[in-house]
């Protein structure tokens, strides 16, 4: 970089540059930011400017570059922080966002905007209790009930299930601004998770009358009429939504959302072409791929670390008898980890927690915990040493406690679940950490989780799930990972089968509650009577009695299926089905 007194003769350019661009001559403006950034690429001003043109202009991946530039040349500047943030989050990419996000925090933990943007991003990850808490920091610091701070709140108590508490939020934050668009669609979709379908159309009603023909609107109807059995009305609305904005088309939810009403109705090629219409507008709008070269190099480094040999010489870590252990119920997303969590935590003893990010966290934190120079899994290499013999009692402890802060165990209950998608590719530290933690692996046939997963949008995996063949892949290689730690460690297993879960309910249950040491009850044969709300895609399927119609979904889109067939072929001989 020039020294600032070479280029102090930039400083009027910019001026002019700014002015321009305020009186609207935006070519001028542009003209003039370029010329300086040539010279000073490290002008703030002049990259915020051009950053504003090209937003403005719809060039986001060039609008991004500058934004990132202007983190990385002065990272303590709140506003590009903040901007970088919600650009991301925008874009659906809340993972990307959570770094400038809680930086902003960071720099001005005084401002309310930070602390909501910082609960937007939290919430969106799937970690709606932390959302919960900058919300409530936010709304303290505001000095005032701001209503769309408020229902920001209640999005995230929905997300935790805390229904009652949202629908008071949400009441209060009309009754003082009646006509917000955001506030009466997430009230709505609130109302239609609890299965109060008729409140969530009555407020479907009142948003139509504020903004006649939204989108928003003819998804979220199309959605309860989708739940409630009136398909070929959910897929009018769509399809007039379509209509309406036929320059630009159906967005990846609607897309999906369309393909899985085609499925029920029995049309599946045009369900399947829905899919990847849908997946493929995903990919383009988010920018996001399959991170293949990370994915391998972390699954290369556990597979090449948890080997027979090391493991006899590591510590395990010891049993706290004083709360509620843990139990990992695994699998693939879309696999049938939910159907199996709902069944067990209508068990007085087993209270749900539902996707904890705490062993990822783990994994991410280690190398700072057991003072390591080394990243995980080679981190553990620290537990030969005297000063971290007790190391893994640390990374339990750890866990333990961000489990209590959720307060996600009720009184009297001796276990919780984490259903945290592929946590099984850490199973390794997950068999260190909890020796005797019972670890229930739900095995579905490969064929019929692509099925379900090109069907649904969901990030776990390393964005797998952005198409069919990358899911595959990634489906092996996670699979593969589970069978080596089988082979090299001692494990406290169990698979289960989700067409057994299916076809032979009781059984089936009798032996998982056998597994874990808890008394088999009827009652959780009856699921879907279970008030929790699930915080998954499967939040719908759940609440009804157990159906067979997703058991060999397969065979309705075998040609479909048949580029990723050679892929899966092998897994699924060793897991024991057949591709027929």
């Amino acid at each position: 970089m020039p020294p600032a007194s070479a280029v102090a003769h930039v400083v009027p350019l910019v001026e002019r540059a700014l002015q321009a661009h305020a009186q609207g001559a935006t070519a001028v403006a542009e003209r003039l930011c370029l010329d300086v950034l040539e010279l000073a690429p490290d002008r703030m001003r002049a990259l915020a400017t051009l950053y504003q043109i090209r937003r403005e202009e719809g060039r986001l991946p060039a609008a991004e570059a500058l934004l990132r530039r202007m983190v990385f040349f002065d990272a303590n500047d709140l506003w590009s922080a903040h901007e970088l943030g919600m650009f991301l989050l925008q874009r659906g990419r809340p993972e990307e966002a959570l770094g400038p996000a809680r930086n902003a925090v960071r720099m001005a933990p005084d401002v309310a905007q930070a602390h909501n943007l910082l609960a937007m991003v939290l919430t969106e990850i799937q970690r709606p209790h932390l959302g919960e808490f900058h919300y409530r920091r936010a709304l303290a610091l505001s000095g005032a009930r701001d209503p769309i701070l408020l229902a920001n709140l209640a999005w995230a108590l929905k997300g935790q299930g805390k229904m009652a508490e949202a629908r008071t939020l949400y009441e209060e934050s009309l009754a003082a601004a009646p006509d917000v668009v955001p506030t009466l669609n997430g009230y709505s979709r609130m109302e239609e998770a609890d299965r109060n379908f008729g409140a969530a159309e009555a407020l479907l009603d009142r948003l139509e009358a504020l903004a006649p023909g939204d989108g928003a609107v003819k998804l979220n109807r199309a959605v309860i009429y989708g739940r409630t059995g009136r398909r070929d009305e959910a897929l009018a609305l769509l399809e007039d939504l379509a209509s309406q904005t036929e320059a630009a088309g159906l967005g990846p939810t609607e897309l999906l959302e369309k393909g899985r009403l085609l499925d029920q109705m029995g049309r599946y090629d045009d369900a399947f072409a829905a899919f990847i219409e849908g997946k493929a507008l995903a990919r383009t709008l988010t920018g996001g791929e399959y991170q293949a070269e990370l994915a391998a190099d972390i699954i290369g480094r556990l597979k090449r670390f948890f080997v027979a040999g090391r493991l006899q010489m590591l510590p395990r870590a010891g049993v706290r008898a004083d709360v509620a252990q843990p139990i990992f119920i695994l699998g693939f997303p879309r696999s049938g980890t939910t159907l199996v969590e709902q069944t067990l935590s209508a068990l007085p003893a087993i209270s749900a927690g539902d996707e904890l990010p705490f062993i990822t966290e783990l994994a991410d934190a280690m190398p700072r915990m057991l003072n390591s120079p080394l990243a995980y899994p080679e981190a553990l290499a620290e537990l030969w040493m005297a000063d971290q013999v007790q190391g893994l009692d640390t990374l339990r402890d750890h866990y333990l406690q961000r489990v209590g802060q959720l307060g996600v165990v009720a009184a009297g209950a001796g276990w919780f679940t984490d259903k945290m998608p592929l946590n099984e590719m850490h199973l390794g530290l997950i068999g260190l950490v909890f020796p005797r933690a019972p670890l229930i692996h739900v095995i579905r046939h490969p064929l019929d989780v692509m099925v379900s997963a090109i069907s649904n949008l969901f990030t776990h995996g390393f964005n797998c799930s952005l198409s069919l063949e990358t899911a595959a892949r990634h489906y092996v290689a996670v699979m593969e990972l589970v069978m080596q730690y089988r082979a090299e460690m001692s494990l406290r297993y169990l698979p289960v089968r989700y067409e057994d879960m299916v076809t032979d309910q009781e059984a089936t249950v009798r032996g998982l509650c056998d597994f874990i040491g808890v008394a088999f009850d009827p009652s959780c044969l009856a699921f879907h009577e279970n008030r929790r709300y699930a915080r998954t895609a499967s939040y719908a399927q759940v609440t009804e009695r157990l159906y067979d119609r997703s058991l060999a979904r397969r065979r309705h889109y075998r040609a479909h299926l048949e580029p990723v067939i050679p892929i899966l072929a092998p897994m699924i001989a060793a897991l024991g089905y057949s591709v027929d």
